[in-house]
């Protein structure tokens, strides 16, 4: 039986919720975002938290499955291509972060790849780092490839 005849069959206020979940807009399918803090030592703060705490960290416009800008979906191909597991945050969702992170680093520039704690480069340093074999070797130095 498909599952909108199912639906139907159900009384009207239960079969919401199911629809609800079906379509993926249930609360327990969204994102949780960490609150960013007020203060800009409090975003300094929190990205070296991000930055050291995971192997492999993306700054980027949008997210890796729907990148807003070519350069965040170039170091995104190139990652996947690597086939690192990476973590990422979306610096369009909140000002704070986007200039941050550029002050972290001191690069001005988005996207910003962090591997074992450290400034990699954005977008050009990490594809040539790519093509010539580098990134890899960082990867593999970081403990994050065999």
């Amino acid at each position: 039986m498909s599952l909108l005849r199912l639906a139907a069959r159900l009384p009207r206020a239960a079969a919401r919720p199911q629809l609800r979940c079906l379509s993926g807009s249930h609360s327990d399918f969204e994102t949780v975002r960490k609150k960013v803090p007020a203060t800009a030592e409090g975003v300094q703060a929190m990205i070296k938290e991000q930055v050291e705490g995971t192997p492999v960290m993306l700054y980027m416009k949008g997210t890796p499955q729907q990148p807003q800008c070519g350069f965040s979906q170039q170091v995104c191909r190139v990652l996947h291509a690597t086939g690192v597991e990476f973590d990422s945050v979306n610096v369009l969702e909140d000002d704070s972060i986007r200039e941050g992170v550029k002050a972290y680093s001191e690069w001005p520039t988005i996207p910003q790849l962090y591997v074992g704690g450290e400034f990699v480069g954005g977008c050009d340093i990490v594809t040539e780092a790519f093509q010539s074999g580098e990134l890899d070797e960082t990867f593999k130095a970081a403990g994050v490839k065999k």
